[in-house]
């Protein structure tokens, strides 16, 4: 085997060690990547560069790396994730059916909202699918659900520079704080026109039997067919849906859903 052979199954070697890293932590920094694999820094940061590249790995505005698109696809990712869909598909099939809708299940990484399955509407005039997409928690409807589930100081470590964005935005943290509120109170979240113009959301958190959030759901639809008046109805078809699927997955076995928030410090 030649040097350059050997280099290059060390170079792999290590790339699957940060997905393997990220297996068991949600998100990983250079710092960290380098001390787990042994290596320089500008080594890790162009070992995740690489993953970042085939979108295996996603960076955000704080330099954090979160699991992509491509990491989930191709069965890497969380084990909760194949026990939510395989418990939620059913009842997100029966809830599109319903309401003629979209609707989407999706976790949270870090301050994104990763959308991991969801059921597109048969309507010509539609919201389309985002499975795989990790969208900023704060302007989507499943990832305010599961913000609105965070203590204050699990809320600040998130958006610790406040709200990533414009200038203005960045500002928004404590009126981020009391919509969060708000949806505590009501019990559900909405997204009007923030994530798209034309687009308005309801959504829900599901639990496990512990009480703790693992996903949320949401029904999306076009702002045309969804008056803000509407939503309050969408979230009554997600309560029940979030029930179903909360009585599913009670039966798939302990352990299997409980929410992962370690990270490669402890």
């Amino acid at each position: 085997m030649s040097v350059e052979s050997n280099g290059g199954l060390t170079s792999v070697d290590r790339a699957l060690q940060i997905l393997e890293l990220l297996r068991h932590h949600r998100t990983v920094r250079v710092m960290e990547v380098a001390e787990h694999l042994g290596v320089a820094r500008s080594t890790a940061h162009r070992l995740l560069q690489a993953l970042v590249h085939r979108q295996f790995v996603v960076q955000d505005a704080n330099k954090l790396y979160y699991r992509g698109p491509a990491f989930l696809t191709a069965g890497f990712g969380d084990d909760r994730i194949p026990v939510l869909r395989g418990v939620a598909r059913a009842h997100l099939e029966r809830l599109s059916a319903v309401l003629q809708e979209t609707c989407h299940l999706a976790v949270i990484e870090g301050n994104g909202a990763r959308f991991i399955d969801g059921v597109e509407s048969p309507q010509i005039l539609r919201v389309g699918l985002r499975i795989g997409m990790l969208l900023p928690a704060h302007i989507t409807a499943v990832g305010k659900a599961l913000l609105a589930e965070l203590s204050d100081a699990e809320l600040f470590a998130l958006y610790p520079r406040g709200l990533p964005g414009s200038p203005v935005e960045a500002n928004r943290r404590a009126s981020l704080r009391r919509e969060l509120a708000t949806v505590r109170k009501r019990r559900y979240a909405t997204n009007i026109d923030e994530s798209a113009k034309g687009v308005r959301a309801a959504a829900v958190v599901v639990k496990n039997s512990d009480g703790l959030a693992v996903a949320s759901i949401a029904v999306a639809a076009p702002s045309t067919r969804c008056p803000r008046s509407g939503l309050g109805r969408l979230a009554e078809h997600l309560h029940e849906a979030a029930t179903a699927i909360e009585g599913s997955l009670a039966g798939t076995g302990p352990g299997a859903h409980g929410r992962n928030t370690s990270s490669p410090k402890g």
